[in-house]
């Protein structure tokens, strides 16, 4: 893939890539010594008829482990798999995602959840092909989002949210065509830093506060 193939937005976004850090994402980096499970999630940017945007999908309100959380599409890099390969593997059985529409443009800084112990790549691709997408698992995927990155970017989409049970608290985003789902946790924290990162959009520690819907509250917090 040449450069020439992207629109003129995602060049920021390879080039911020390529220049992040770990600890710019998140203070949980994998432990050197650590024997982690080892996951990829897919990053796809693509231009939809509201122009560039972020495709998230949300899970399941039923799921034991967290419930209702807004994540990229992704999961367990299998044996003998890359991450690249495990992303579009997952992306393809969450929302229909067809591989061969994706140009992949590069990878984040592997990521820690210590609550999980799960080391997560995130991989970055253009939706140079898009193909319909839909909650093709629905025992998992409640929902398939494609979000204006302009929506993402307006101050007035930003909330912050604050963990239940340990009191921090989170940057998050306002989503879905009625603004009513919330983006938070740990794929929240990477869109708001690598966005911040881009120069995209500025830290808003005085966001309001959202609560979490009751559904969201039933499984383990995605920290």
């Amino acid at each position: 893939m040449s450069a020439e193939s992207l629109p003129d937005w995602m060049r920021p976004i390879v080039d911020g890539a390529a220049t992040i850090t770990g600890a710019q994402l998140t203070a949980f980096l994998p432990p050197e010594g650590g024997n982690p499970t080892r996951s990829a999630v897919l990053m796809l940017f693509g231009e939809g008829e509201h122009g560039p945007d972020l495709l998230l999908t949300e899970r399941s309100h039923t799921m034991r482990s967290h419930p209702g959380q807004v994540s990229f599409p992704g999961g367990r890099i299998d044996a003998g798999e890359t991450p690249e390969q495990a992303a579009l593997r997952e992306a393809f059985e969450e929302a229909g995602i067809e591989p061969e529409g994706v140009e992949l443009v590069g990878r984040l800084p592997e990521l820690w959840l210590p609550p999980s112990n799960h080391a997560v790549t995130p991989v970055l691709g253009w939706w140079a092909d898009p193909s319909e997408v839909t909650a093709t698992s629905p025992d998992e995927v409640h929902a398939v989002y494609r979000v204006p990155l302009s929506e993402l970017c307006d101050p007035t989409h930003r909330v912050t949210v604050r963990s239940p049970s340990r009191g921090w608290r989170s940057p998050g985003f306002l989503i879905g065509p009625d603004k009513d789902v919330i983006l938070w946790g740990f794929t929240g924290g990477v869109v708001a830093r690598f966005f911040e990162h881009l120069g995209w959009i500025e830290d808003m520690p005085d966001a309001p506060d959202v609560e979490l819907p009751a559904y969201m509250l039933g499984g383990r917090e995605h920290e």
